[in-house]
């Protein structure tokens, strides 16, 4: 991989190689970027600038994920056929994985290893293992690499027993952190970072790669790039058609039919509560992809309500359901209360709190705010 396959980016990527080429390079450098706006695809690419220096067979290497000096920590979890699970235990499906799409996020990722319900943690074998690696001389380049890839799923204790290396590695040795936000990175751990932020792709260069990689249609892909919002990987799945988004358009249909049920139909709070059991089952990632799904939805809905249809890019096929009779319930009265709430639920989802009781509350919210008028405040 080389940074002309990165999709956009182009001020990062002259940057990166700038510096490759002036030999300027930061011995832990941090690249922070949303899922689908490249940063683990940039991270390899600089990793294969920096090892290779135009090497074929060290390219070759690189793309394979088999270079004796390119190492890989990442989350995992407990398996079936792995107890005792560290980077160094996955790593043959994580070049698996990696391969088929350097796009994908931490869900897709735990989709992969076929445990969706789990949380994955880089755990302090993960350090352990990097400070041996650290102390062995590079075998084939100048510099050993090692890409940390959520860095933001790694415990104190973990964090801790890196944070002298990561201040101080040998010449030899570089770190490239990757994470989707910083909030949860301890301090001491970003101070010793040159950090880069990566933005969501532009609504342009979406659409075109979509064109060049899909044969799209320009309106189709347009379609597809608004509703990406800056995700390459949203854009790939939704070009493609896949279920996952099928099955969020049903969740979010039968949460706001019911919703909307709920002045009526004296069932309406026990539909919710199954509703709810039902999320809490689906897997914490998950739970979270259907949040930011719904946050996006209510959005589409507010630009149909004021005239700014041409903004909104949701087809739903599901069960017959048009976005359009949903727009005039979601206005300037109750847009703001929705969004607080659904963002909320993301908030605790993410910090491991009751999933069940969270959906309540927000369903339970969502049928007081839904049926609220423009005038009623």
């Amino acid at each position: 991989m080389d940074f002309g396959s990165i999709i956009g980016q182009d001020f990062l990527k002259q940057y990166f190689d700038k510096i490759i080429r002036a030999g300027r390079v930061p011995h832990t450098q941090l690249f922070v970027g949303e899922q689908g706006t490249g940063a683990l695809p940039m991270a390899l690419a600089f990793a294969s600038h920096l090892l290779c220096q135009n090497e074929d067979n060290c390219r070759h290497k690189v793309d394979k994920l088999i270079h004796p000096d390119l190492h890989f920590v990442y989350p995992t979890v407990p398996t079936d056929s792995i107890k005792k699970p560290d980077s160094e235990a996955f790593l043959s499906i994580w070049r698996e994985f990696l391969q088929a799409n350097a796009y994908a996020g931490l869900y897709d990722w735990m989709k992969f290893l076929d445990v969706a319900n789990k949380q994955g943690l880089i755990r302090v074998t993960d350090a352990e293992n990097i400070i041996k690696k650290v102390a062995v001389k590079p075998y084939e380049a100048n510099y050993k690499i090692f890409i940390i890839w959520m860095i933001e799923k790694m415990n104190n204790e973990t964090a801790n027993k890196l944070l002298k290396i990561l201040e101080e590695p040998p010449e030899d040795t570089k770190f490239i952190l990757i994470a989707e936000n910083t909030d949860d990175i301890l301090p001491t751990i970003l101070s010793r970072c040159q950090i880069h932020h990566f933005a969501p792709l532009p609504i342009e260069v979406v659409k075109n790669q979509l064109i060049k990689n899909y044969n799209l249609t320009h309106d189709q892909a347009l379609k597809v790039a608004h509703q990406a919002n800056g995700n390459w990987h949203k854009a790939m799945l939704l070009a493609q058609e896949t279920n996952e988004n099928n099955e969020f358009q049903q969740q979010f249909i039968e949460w706001v039919r019911v919703a909307f049920s709920a002045k009526k139909d004296r069932q309406a709070i026990r539909k919710l509560i199954i509703w709810s059991e039902k999320m809490a089952t689906t897997g914490r990632e998950a739970q979270k992809q259907f949040l930011e799904f719904a946050l996006e939805t209510f959005r589409q809905a507010l630009m149909i309500n004021y005239q700014n249809s041409n903004l909104a890019y949701f087809d739903f096929t599901q069960n017959k359901f048009d976005l359009n009779k949903l727009a005039p319930f979601i206005h300037s009265q109750n847009i703001q209360n929705i969004y607080e709430s659904v963002t909320n639920a993301l908030y605790h989802i993410e910090r491991n709190a009751n999933p069940k009781l969270i959906f309540l509350d927000l369903s339970i919210n969502l049928t007081k705010f839904i049926h609220k008028t423009e005038k009623s405040i």
